[in-house]
């Protein structure tokens, strides 16, 4: 791995779609956009578009699991909460976003989404995993954990 790569962390902002270097050892204070300034990381599900949703699933440097969902899936709206759980958890090492599959189909049938609820975690351009169905968030952190190595 390149030094450059060790001592700084890619992270595309959920609401600008700006691409951002981090350094290493600042992941965990809260480091903002340098375009618009939200929080990068703040421990939250971000909402994906679809430039946004392939921009972060190839240059993210953190773990990054999204949701595939639809608002008119009981299980999806279910899970909502159990998600944002794990998300909080699991932050500032592992990013979490969702995105709608009713307003971004291409989307969907790119990442081959056969059913929803459904979460992919990607980790530096790669998925790594995937996991379907309405999971508690006990599960959903177990699930990450054991795929990729978290960042405290």
């Amino acid at each position: 791995m390149p030094a450059e790569a060790r001592t700084a962390a890619k992270l595309v902002c959920a609401t600008c779609g700006q691409a951002n270097r981090v350094p290493a050892d600042r992941v965990g204070a809260g480091p903002k956009c340098g375009s618009c300034g939200d929080p990068l990381l703040s421990g939250k599900v971000a909402e994906f578009d679809g430039q946004t949703h392939d921009k972060a699933v190839r240059t993210d440097d953190l773990p990054l699991i999204v949701d595939y969902w639809a608002p008119w899936c009981g299980p999806c709206r279910m899970m909502a909460p159990e998600f944002a759980k794990a998300a909080k958890a699991l932050a500032p090492g592992v990013r979490f976003a969702k995105i709608n599959t009713e307003e971004f189909p291409q989307i969907a049938g790119r990442a081959n989404i056969r059913g929803i609820p459904a979460l992919i975690l990607y980790h530096r351009g790669r998925e790594v995993a995937r996991l379907t169905g309405a999971r508690p968030a006990a599960d959903i952190e177990a699930f990450v954990r054991s795929k990729v190595q978290v960042r405290a």
